[in-house]
């Protein structure tokens, strides 16, 4: 009866929102169904490491085993396939999952044989509460995609074609669709876990697309609740002057980490709050007219507003599970947030095993010796190497920030053991950080030998944000984790003995952890003020675009769940009235920026309240309306040609609509979206070579030479479409190519056609 009471509610409303899916999402819900129970399934059989990885949260790490999980296995059966040593297909993933499966089992039976407790049995209650919300964000995220499903507009034709290319290959890395010469020649990580994940449920790819991001979505705001709970809860429990008993100190871990959760996954920044709210309030007040707001307005704000000649990005989850693209960036979410949770796991472990609970730190306030040594390459550690490895196949930004922060967290242990000698704590930081570098690169080699790449150089900043802009953006977070610090090496602060290390060692440990996420991430917002890494796009205004877009949507993760810690945390400590106040006007301006995801909804899924006008999860039933003379030909293609045939499309611009055939069937064409081939391959040479050679093909009456430019880029199709005629009109040489080929498809207008070119 007392299980009862406990477990019901959690498991009743699992039960809820599981019909719930089934009203809402129609024919969809089987594909969300099987997604949700493989992560379930996943979970158990990561729990054997990761419970012991995570031994000292409440949970024992039950939602981080899940991507956990993804991450090795994953990467089990890419490092397989790219070595040649198995083909890429749906048996080879299902076989790699089993016989992981019956690794951990072993490892289980043995766990248990040695009384080791790697299952969170103990806080079963917290693990549903858990799922519940990770079921209900999920579903949330599921329902409002199938209002705005279609893969077509910014970069969805990449990323979509990426998954079409990888469905189709048995090898890694996939021919580029793009390129046809070659094979991807960019961060492709993201998109192959979608497939990992779509080819081991043998869901179709093209509702895979849009669930892989809605996946990411629901663990972007559990992981960040897990870890914030955990913080709070650590902080808490270890504090003798706290009322335990109070409902509202009770409630500050859930608190915490449900403001975290929804601060990394559904929150905007002030800069929604202030051009959407405030400034038209003003306007009106003066008697003007108020001005518009777009939701992207708040990701295209420094350079855009006012117009300035340094174009930035500044974009955050929020903005891009609404728009839709499914990037590696995006997908790497659910591993950081892995990083993120590892490294306090590690800082936990490591700091309890000194001074045998978190609260006990006198022996070392007294400055007695730890004599027990650790290991240099410890199992957080050398996880931690594995996972930055998968950075550099899916982000290499990310690879760079989080090695900083890992080699960050092991200076910071460091420096706390080693209190009184401070090159002994650089020293092994070093050897710590050494060890990361070599099993990030041992992990990526296989991916490091094939890739070319695209950077070329770093470049100090030649324009800087305005400091008000800055302020608008990151005045917040940077206002609360600046007080959590002041406050903390006040309160933690030795008279007449004033050391860092000292300092340090008084110091909760969820404390120090928060510091160090605040401090990495401010970190982050101030670099691309001082530097920059060169690309392709330094030349048209955008220099710093791409470094201040991938490093401050990392701390703008960090900050939310720093943020979610401070505010709750000093609410329900003893602080000062000053102090309370602060934190709960900042509390109010972070909830002010919840509305964003409001926004987007309304704007980007409209019609999202009556489920009946839901499209569904499919990402190319578009092609029914913005390609009807196409799409035809397209199903025929993706129906009746296998592997990686060549198929011949007229090329053009990137963010058009031009091989909208490649895209929507992963078969490669001659050459793709142009600006995105010069990114990637760094040759303009090549690739104007290669568009005049696809435009003779299309145009030429010299039949002999279109059949050795046919011969020699080995094309066994030439399409015929709407971008085709549009782009060659009368120049386009119908007859002729007729001549070399036979039409094996021809819509009902004879406006589309295929032609199999003759051997």
């Amino acid at each position: 009866m007392a299980n009862m009471k406990k477990y019901g509610p959690p498991l009743l409303l699992i039960g809820v929102l599981v019909l719930l899916s089934r009203w809402l999402l129609g024919v969809d819900v089987f594909s969300f169904w099987t997604w949700w129970l493989l992560a379930a399934l996943l979970g158990l059989l990561g729990m054997p490491a990761a419970g012991r990885l995570f031994a000292s949260f409440d949970d024992k790490g039950w939602f981080f085993s899940k991507i956990l999980s993804i991450a090795v296995t994953g990467y089990a059966e890419w490092l397989l396939v790219t070595t040649k040593n198995l083909r890429f297909s749906s048996a080879s993933c299902i076989g790699i999952v089993v016989a992981c499966g019956v690794l951990s089992v072993g490892i289980f039976y043995w766990q248990s044989r040695k009384g080791i407790d790697c299952m969170p049995s103990g806080h079963l209650s917290l693990v549903l509460w858990e799922e519940v919300i990770f079921l209900g964000v999920f579903l949330i995220w599921t329902y409002l995609a199938g209002f705005n499903p279609a893969a077509h507009g910014t970069e969805k034709f990449m990323d979509y074609g990426f998954m079409e290319a990888m469905m189709r290959s048995d090898t890694l890395p996939a021919r580029d669709l793009w390129y046809s010469e070659g094979v991807i020649n960019y961060y492709y990580g993201g998109q192959y876990f979608a497939v990992f994940l779509t080819k081991l449920t043998g869901c179709r790819v093209e509702v895979t697309y849009n669930l892989m991001r809605t996946f990411v979505a629901g663990f972007a705001f559990v992981l960040p609740f897990s870890l914030v709970y955990q913080l709070s809860a650590d902080r808490m429990r270890n504090d003798a002057s706290l009322p335990h008993s109070g409902a509202f100190q009770k409630a500050v871990p859930a608190l915490s980490g449900l403001t975290a959760g929804i601060s990394v996954c559904i929150a905007g920044n002030m800069q929604y709050v202030i051009y959407r709210w405030v400034l038209p309030w003003i306007q009106k007040l003066r008697g003007e007219e108020a001005s518009g707001y777009w939701f992207p307005d708040a990701t295209r704000y420094i350079g855009h507003n006012p117009d300035r000649p340094d174009k930035t990005i500044h974009e955050f989850p929020c903005y891009s599970f609404v728009l839709g693209d499914l990037h590696a960036h995006v997908v790497n979410i659910i591993f950081v947030l892995l990083m993120a949770g590892l490294l306090y796991a590690w800082f936990q472990t490591v700091r309890r095993s000194r001074t045998d609970s978190i609260q006990d730190t006198d022996a070392l306030n007294k400055g007695e010796e730890l004599t027990t040594p650790r290991p240099l390459a410890e199992p957080h550690l050398l996880l931690a190497g594995f996972l930055l490895g998968l950075y550099r196949l899916n982000n290499y930004w990310d690879f760079i920030i989080y090695f900083v922060v890992a080699s960050g967290t092991a200076l910071w242990i460091n420096l706390i053991e080693e209190k009184k000698h401070w090159l002994a704590a650089i020293g092994r930081t070093i050897g710590q950080a050494l060890i990361l570098f070599a099993a990030a690169n041992l992990t990526s080699i296989p991916f490091s030998v094939l890739f070319e790449s695209m950077v070329t150089g770093v470049a100090f900043a030649q324009y800087h944000s305005l400091f008000y802009q800055l302020m608008v953006l990151w005045g917040l977070p940077l206002a609360l984790g600046g007080f959590f610090v002041i406050s903390q090496v006040l309160k933690a602060h030795v008279k007449k003995e004033f050391s860092l290390p000292r300092l340090m060692n008084r110091m909760k440990t969820p404390d120090l952890f928060v510091i160090l996420l605040f401090i990495c991430a401010s970190g982050l917002i101030l670099i691309p003020e001082l530097v920059y890494v060169r690309d392709i796009y330094e030349g048209s205004g955008n220099a710093r675009a791409n470094t201040m877009f991938k490093l401050t949507y990392q701390a703008y993760m960090m900050f939310g769940m720093v943020m979610g810690y401070v505010i709750w945390n000093t609410l329900a400590f003893k602080a000062s009235r000053a102090a309370r106040a602060f934190c709960t006007v900042g509390l109010v301006l972070l909830c002010l920026t919840f509305g964003y995801f409001g926004n987007c909804v309304n704007v980007w899924y409209g019609g999202w309240k009556d489920p009946g006008s839901r499209a569904g999860l499919n990402a190319v039933m578009f092609l029914h309306s913005e390609f009807s003379e196409d799409v035809g030909g397209i199903d025929w293609l993706k129906t009746n040609v296998p592997g990686t045939q060549v198929v011949l499309e007229a090329n053009g611009d990137s963010y058009t609509d031009y091989c909208r055939v490649s895209a929507m069937t992963g078969l490669p064409t001659v050459l793709g979206w142009y600006v995105h081939e010069w990114l990637w391959r760094e040759d303009p040479e090549d690739l104007n070579q290669k568009a005049s050679d696809v435009e003779r093909i299309y145009t030429s009456s010299n039949m002999e030479l279109v059949r050795a430019l046919l011969r020699n880029y080995e094309v066994s199709y030439i399409f015929v479409g709407e971008k085709e005629r549009e782009k060659y009109a009368d120049a386009l040489n119908l007859e002729g190519l007729k001549s070399l080929g036979t039409v094996v498809y021809q819509d009902a207008y004879g406006t589309t056609c295929i032609l199999k070119v003759n051997p």
